[in-house]
């Protein structure tokens, strides 16, 4: 049988999630013999430490929010501008000798007022103690606390490039951004996979599949930490953080281990290994265990197997909600000590100082050792030596981005906006547009709000005071490319069925060749984008029944950062387009796709669920393929990963195995595609090549994304495009929980062509 051969085996440890203790007594520090007490700094970071009091110590392991510091009028309101209040800063930094500082205080600032409040808390903080606070933001599609900085396309729309350089180019510029106000930290990239919808920071990650989210995590990492400046990227939300069981933020998530080392694990380790330098914790919790008391998580899995030696911080008040929301701890003071044993280096307090107390009284009364202490602040320093804030006065010499750097950006941005953009549906060729009449309608038609998503100049992203100025929607993007243009507003996504009868008077009234409808989602973020139902909103469906009524060829662009099902209404629309949430030049994006400027190339990089129950990934197991008929096509989503078309079909000639079709393990698999564009215009394709194992110990997925490539194609044009991959990757986690690769035969697939191969002794 094929599974007595195990091919590769790489031991992990052989107890399960299931079982790890979340207790200080449960100590694995000798598992395969790693102990991470055995970790030391460079010469400069063990002198400085040893100059260290307790209270220095436990002050670089707590971070506090720039609002704790700002000045309130007499009524607690922050003072605007942004005003730091002298002796609060003083509290924090030489009372209890913080050590780092995050966010902004509400809102965006420029880059000259970063540079000053920064500015101001570091020289406090080298006076005080001669060492420079980290300061850390959410900078996560672009710099997004920093007004006039280009806000690019989230995550999710990232993904929908295929292009890992773009992501890495777009990264050191946000670095550059960044650090130009002050801030050397970044909480950024999310490597949480985006498998269920329903989650309300899917559009955060770069989607369902396992390769296409550790490239793209990779290629961020690397643009944040390998650009001109000293910058550190944070892969959160580590682990497990994407797929609670009800779909809502912050809540239970189950998860066996042998999904979480498959699927879940792999993107963080290959940031790890390009050498990132934090991991943000998972705020929920893993099979009743909150992650932030998980050791195995935190420690075995994180430090000892993967071999990670930066910081650990938490998420937002994660410590304190493990006695008020998780009720494992009996108060504050014993969720601080069950977040230290299990691996916990900094604390996102972030809004008082009772953290460094009841650290030092843990410490004090024996429940911690300093041991420990010093080991969290190891790492901590060597962050702020490899960023360069242990250097003097670095803490204070950041330098603005130059006007052709921002230029840079910008194009940049644009470039990844319009590659984004995925054509979903085309029929009898409605798009691109003519320059005949359009009527241009829907909730986000002619909202740059809409089109930026969360975390834009504000947490929610809903405030319009703090956009951009210049930029165009998708309506005035349009109305600059085509002379016809008919605009009908809505209110809000709260709009009226009378709002729904005006728009069918216009139609009526005008005549457009086709009308526009812009659907989807206003911004949101974490709990606040929580549903029950994944259908699009019913006054949404209700508007594209009623335009369709008329008779009018009718096209539908989705700005939203998750897909919503509409099969009920799909047949209507003569056109799809998914935009995602493309940022601030989506609103140009959009127009050139839609009036045939640019070409769209965007492909899906996750499965659209037809109904709002359905949402199986596309490496689903072949039960999943079980119709209630008993044929194998149950798996009948809205639109498949990976799909997209082109104003100009690309076609798959032929697939064929360069070097035979025996492989042994770490052998180099490789392919040629053929390929040939068909129409009349210039087309960029995506050529994904999956593999299919035939036979394994483990159900073994339908497809597997084994390797990808953007190819361009000039019309008429033949192209031999060569794939490739390790035989390595043909693994899977066995039943004993460790990696294997197992001979066998195995099929390849591009689109419809297929080869076969095997993997021999």
């Amino acid at each position: 049988m094929k599974y007595s051969y195990l091919f590769l085996a790489i031991s992990i440890f052989a107890f399960s999630i299931f079982t790890s203790s979340c207790s200080s007594e449960k100590n694995s520090n000798n598992v395969d013999g790693f102990d991470p007490m055995a970790y030391r700094g460079s010469d400069r970071v063990e002198t400085l430490l040893s100059s260290m009091t307790l209270e220095d110590k436990i002050g670089e392991m707590t971070q506090i929010t720039l609002e704790f510091m700002c000045q309130n009028d007499s009524e607690g309101k922050r003072i605007e501008p942004h005003t730091l209040d002298s002796s609060k800063v003083s509290k924090v930094i030489n009372e209890f000798k913080v050590g780092s500082i995050l966010n902004c205080a509400g809102h965006s600032y420029s880059p000259e007022h970063w540079q000053k409040l920064v500015g101001q808390i570091q020289q406090e903080s080298i006076k005080s103690k001669g060492i420079p606070v980290l300061y850390g933001v959410d900078a996560i599609h672009g710099a997004t606390y920093t007004y006039g900085a280009p806000l690019g396309p989230q995550q999710i729309a990232l993904a929908a490039t295929w292009d890992t350089s773009i992501v890495r180019s777009l990264s050191t510029e946000t670095a550059k951004e960044v650090w130009g106000c002050g801030i050397p930290w970044n909480f950024s990239p999310v490597l949480d996979m985006g498998r269920d919808p329903r989650w309300p920071r899917f559009w955060e990650t770069f989607g369902e599949d396992v390769k296409l989210v550790s490239d793209m995590g990779e290629s961020m990492v690397k643009g944040y930490q390998e650009g001109p400046m000293p910058f550190a990227a944070t892969l959160k939300h580590f682990l497990g953080y994407s797929t609670p069981w009800s779909g809502k933020d912050r809540t239970p998530a189950y998860i066996p281990e042998r999904q979480l080392r498959e699927i879940f694990l792999p993107p963080f380790q290959k940031s790890v290994d390009a050498g990132a330098l934090s991991v943000m914790i998972n705020s929920g919790e893993i099979n009743g265990i909150p992650t932030h008391i998980n050791r195995f998580i935190l420690t075995d899995l994180l430090r000892g197997e993967m071999g990670f030696e930066g910081i650990a911080v938490t998420d937002w008040e994660d410590i304190k909600y493990l006695f008020s929301r998780h009720k494992v701890a009996k108060n504050y003071k014993d969720a601080i000590k069950l977040a230290i044993d299990a691996g916990v280096d900094m604390s996102m307090v972030p809004l008082d100082l009772k953290f460094p107390k009841l650290l030092k009284e843990l410490v004090e009364e024996g429940e911690i050792s300093e041991d420990r202490i010093d080991l969290s602040v190891r790492r901590i320093l060597t962050m702020k030596e490899k960023l360069g804030l242990l250097d003097s006065e670095r803490g204070i010499m950041s330098v603005l981005v130059t006007e052709d750097e921002r230029n840079i950006a910008e194009e940049l941005t644009l470039i990844a906006a319009k590659e984004c953009i995925t054509l979903l549906k085309n029929e009898n060729n409605v798009l691109p547009l003519s320059n005949d009449q359009i009527l241009v309608t829907g909730p986000t038609a002619n909202s740059q709000n809409a089109l930026n998503g969360g975390w834009s100049g504000t947490w929610q992203g809903t405030n319009p005071a703090f956009n951009n100025p210049g930029r165009l929607t998708a309506y005035e993007a349009l109305s600059q490319n085509l002379e016809k243009v008919e605009f009908v507003e809505l209110e809000s996504m709260d709009f009226s069925s009378s709002e729904i009868n005006n728009v069918v008077s216009n139609i009526k009234s005008s005549n457009p060749e086709t009308v526009i409808l812009f659907l989807g989602e206003m911004p949101y973020t974490e709990v606040v984008g929580n549903i029950d139902d994944l259908t699009l909103q019913e006054n949404q469906i209700e508007l594209v029944k009623a335009v369709k009524s008329t008779g009018v060829k009718t096209v539908g662009v989705f700005i939203e950062g998750r897909p919503r099902s509409f099969d009920n209404i799909e047949h209507l629309l003569d056109g799809v387009v998914m935009a995602y949430l493309p940022g601030e030049f989506g609103g140009i994006a959009i127009s050139e796709v839609l009036t045939g400027k640019f070409n769209p190339c965007g492909r899906l990089p996750f499965t659209w669920p037809k109904h709002p129950s359905s949402h199986v990934t596309y490496d689903r197991k072949y039960t999943e393929n079980v119709h209630s008929d008993f044929s194998m096509n149950a798996f009948d989503p809205q639109y498949e990963f990976g799909f997209g078309l082109n104003y100009s079909p690309v076609i798959t000639n032929t697939l064929k195995l360069i070097d035979g079709k025996e492989y042994h393990l770490g052998d180099s698999i490789r392919v040629e595609v053929e390929l040939e564009n068909i129409g009349d215009r210039t087309s960029t394709e995506v050529i994904m090549l999956y593999s299919q194992d035939l036979v394994a110990s483990i159900t073994p997925s339908v497809d597997k994304l084994k390797a990808y490539k953007r190819v361009s194609l000039e019309p008429g044009e033949i192209k031999y495009v060569t794939l490739s991959f390790s035989s390595n990757d043909l693994g899977f986690i066995d039943q004993n929980l460790n990696y294997i690769v197992e001979p066998g035969l195995f099929n390849l697939r591009v689109k419809n062509k297929t080869a076969q191969f095997s993997i021999i002794n």
